[in-house]
This record gives C-alpha cells, structure tokens and sequence, in this order.
C-alpha cells in the first residue's frame, strides 16, 4: 500500500504520515525496489489509534509510549486507568490556569467599565 493511500484510509495528510514514521509512531516500511515505501494494512490501524489518543489529549510522547506498551504486550488496566488519569490531570491544571485568566479579563473589564484602565498612562479607558 502506497503511502497516499494509507494516508487516504487513516483520514491524514501524506506529511502526517511521514512525521509519524520519522517520530516513531509508525515503524519503518519496507521499501520497493523503486524506493517507493511500502506499507501494511497495520499501518492504518496504528495511525487510527494514535489519533484517537490524540483526541483523548495524549501528547505524541504520551501516544509513542504507549504504542510501544501495547506492542510489547506489556500494558495492563492499570496502565491505561493511569495514562488516563495523567490526561484528567493536565486537563484539569488547564482548566484552572483558563479560569484564572477570565477572572483576570473579567476584572480589567470592570476597571475599565467603571474608568480605571490599567493599559492607558493617565489610568482612564
């Protein structure tokens, strides 16, 4: 299978797929004798998997590592409840730091509203 028609079948672009090769999510392909790469049906599955990872907020470290555990057969529930765990948590200190943010716009706002303007040299919006 040509690389465009892995792409094509995986929903990506060829240059996803190249950087998920030189990045490691993908093994290498065989080569032709043209020197065109070769690839499986694998690969599609693999890149499937490794967006879906991405879409659960797994970075491409997070997604190698995993792919590399669960080639080696090495992965357990545990492993998968901790990975995901470690997303809640990132997602959770984003959550917090977006919140931060807005309560800091929502008070320039107010300053602003009521004529006090932190981003003007006299103070006045």
């Amino acid at each position: 299978m040509k690389i465009g028609q892995v792409a094509a079948e995986a929903d990506v672009t060829v240059d996803t797929v190249r950087f998920y090769e030189r990045r490691g999510v993908l093994p290498p392909p065989e080569r032709r004798p043209s020197g065109y790469r070769e690839y499986t049906p694998a690969a599609v599955e693999r890149i499937r998997m490794a967006r879906a990872l991405q879409q659960l907020g797994f970075t491409l470290d997070e997604i190698i590592d995993a792919l590399r555990a669960h080639d080696g057969g090495e992965t357990t529930g545990a492993d998968h409840l901790w990975r995901l765990e470690s997303v809640v948590d990132r997602i959770d200190a984003r959550i917090a730091d977006l919140r931060r943010t807005r309560r800091s716009v929502i008070d320039t706002l107010t300053e602003c509203r009521t004529g006090r303007c932190r981003f003007q040299p006299t103070g006045r919006c």
